[in-house]
């Protein structure tokens, strides 16, 4: 199962999440989200995304 980081709800390879240098994760999530453009995309404005990349919608 894919990990989260539990601050930006992005999917994560890594150890360490790239968008706040974190190591806080969850495996416990529901709802997938990709965002392609966060400049142009009205979804990623409504939840606060301002960053490409695979996103949970909902994190524990």
């Amino acid at each position: 199962m894919k990990k989260v980081c539990k601050k930006d709800r992005i999917f994560v390879e890594g150890a360490v999440c790239p968008l706040c240098h974190n190591s806080t994760f969850t495996e416990t999530w529901k709802g997938r989200i990709t965002i392609l453009d966060a400049e142009k995309s009205d979804i990623a404005k409504k939840v606060g995304i301002d960053v490409k990349g695979e996103y949970a919608i909902k994190v524990r």
